[in-house]
């Protein structure tokens, strides 16, 4: 062979190897600077940064809002809520409780001071074990879903992106949100339907562990009121649902945030029984 046309073959192999390896670092790095896991997770915390982000969240140190759920067969709850959030601690006071604690007659209080859940009826403290199991699932369950989207991106969050779907002219994203915690008890699983014009989420399917429902889970529609500067998911309805998001006519469950007011200057001991 040609020993010129031989030096310029190995030259062009060793100019395209070079060129290879050059885009590869390139995308390596470009990886490796990328704040997201994958596309779920990328989806969810540009949907956080739309509604607001827990540091947006905790500058308002703490939120008072009245909290009505209304069930399939019209029982109701309503409930003056109030929050600080550093630390989660949790009150609630259910002049009406037609669904919660529905065996007390009068007005109920029940709150989480940072170390102990705790219920008053009437004023009264109130020690039996079966009702302070309920306050326990209520307490950290209404913040959790006031703060839900801000806390889908703490530790121990998966995400897993599912794809595309249209629903009723709407097209969404679909991102799958898991939990790990470093335990064996079974935990909640969302599936958010990010709307891909507005970057919210319109819709969600979501599981109860607490209650054993991890089959068949509910579709949550949600609705949302900006308040100062951050946008609440106030307007809520849910019912059970298959995992394509299919749900029959049975009637919803209703659940609204009204009067929502941030930084009202609450001490911890508002929280204390």
């Amino acid at each position: 062979m040609n020993y010129k046309i031989l030096s310029i073959i190995i030259l062009s192999c060793l100019t395209f190897s070079c060129k290879n390896d050059k885009t590869t670092k390139e995308k390596q790095e470009s990886t490796a600077k990328s704040p997201y896991e994958n596309k779920g997770h990328e989806l969810v915390a540009k949907m956080i940064e739309k509604v607001g982000n827990y540091k947006q969240l905790r500058n308002k140190k703490d939120v008072v809002y009245t909290y009505t759920y209304q069930t399939a067969d019209g029982k109701t709850d309503i409930s003056t809520e109030k929050y600080i959030f550093d630390g989660e601690l949790s009150y609630g006071k259910y002049d009406r409780h037609e669904r919660t604690l529905s065996n007390f007659d009068g007005t109920i209080e029940q709150g989480y001071d940072g170390k102990e859940y705790w219920l008053k009826n009437e004023g009264e403290i109130v020690n039996d074990t079966t009702a302070l199991k309920r306050i326990a699932f209520n307490r950290p369950t209404n913040f959790y879903w006031f703060t839900m989207f801000q806390k889908l991106m703490d530790p121990g969050v998966n995400y897993e992106y599912l794809g595309k779907k249209n629903i009723s002219n709407e097209n969404y994203d679909i991102v799958k949100v898991s939990f790990d915690f470093g335990n064996s008890k079974p935990t909640d699983i969302y599936q958010l339907y990010i709307n891909k014009e507005t970057q919210l989420v319109d819709q969600f399917l979501f599981t109860v562990a607490d209650f054993g429902a991890m089959e068949i889970p509910n579709l949550m529609i949600v609705a949302y009121d900006k308040v100062d500067g951050i946008l609440i998911p106030a307007k809520r309805k849910y019912k059970k649902s298959t995992w394509e998001a299919t749900v029959s006519d049975a009637p919803w469950t209703h659940v609204n945030w009204t009067n929502i007011k941030f930084d009202n200057d609450l001490k911890t001991t508002d929280f204390q029984k």
